[in-house]
């Protein structure tokens, strides 16, 4: 292990952005194959597979491969520059105070308001399209899933990104986040692969009565 953590490092050193491309589209891929697992085990608990009741859980490769495109595309070149940006333009354009908590907080809303909502419209959409679907049902996937999505992790990120600004080096930050991304791709995979579930619509209509209690 110590020596797998020298080699990345290395590697790192020399190669950031590739680095960092690479272990984004290997760990979202690892987590789609988590988030079939769930569905799958999940679903033949529920009797939900009807006559598939016993069928062998089997690997879709195909999406393992379109979900580790998601991470090498995107997560780990946005993922990379987002991070880096982010440090030097509160440290240096702010001038504040490196790990103080104003710029942990600062780090922490600006995460949390652009880069959050944005990767989730990216994976859902680009997951939508990678499926053949048109632009009519794209949208309507994303409207299904973005909202319930955004409620959920907006009560884990926060937490997972204050130790992150606190205390993880900005070279390191896109590692730390992808260890946890191992769960979020689990995650956003299975609720994609959720459709019309109901919890989806319970969560919608709470905010829809704030909204109009509000």
């Amino acid at each position: 292990m110590l020596r797998l953590w020298k080699w990345y490092q290395n590697c790192l050193a020399l190669h950031p952005v590739k680095t960092q491309v690479i272990s984004s589209g290997l760990i979202w891929g690892l987590g789609d194959v988590s988030a079939q697992a769930v569905t799958h085990y999940t679903a033949k608990k529920h009797h939900h597979l009807h006559s598939n009741e016993n069928k062998e859980f089997a690997i879709n490769w195909r999406r393992v491969a379109t979900t580790s495109l998601f991470g090498f595309a995107f997560v780990g070149p946005v993922g990379h520059f987002w991070y880096e940006g982010l440090d030097r333009v509160i440290r240096l354009r702010f001038q504040m105070q490196p790990k103080s908590l104003r710029f942990v907080a600062t780090k922490v809303a600006l995460d949390g308001i652009i880069f959050g909502p944005l990767d989730l419209l990216v994976f859902f959409t680009y997951m939508g399209y990678s499926t053949g679907k048109n632009t009519a049902q794209v949208i309507e996937g994303v409207k299904r899933d973005f909202l319930p999505a955004l409620i959920l992790e907006g009560g884990i990120w926060p937490i997972v990104q204050v130790a992150n600004f606190r205390y993880i080096p900005v070279r390191y930050q896109l590692l730390y986040v992808n260890f946890f991304c191992l769960l979020d791709s689990s995650f956003l995979s299975w609720i994609e692969q959720q459709e019309d579930a109901a919890w989806k619509q319970w969560l919608k209509n709470i905010v829809r009565l704030k909204e109009q209690k509000e």
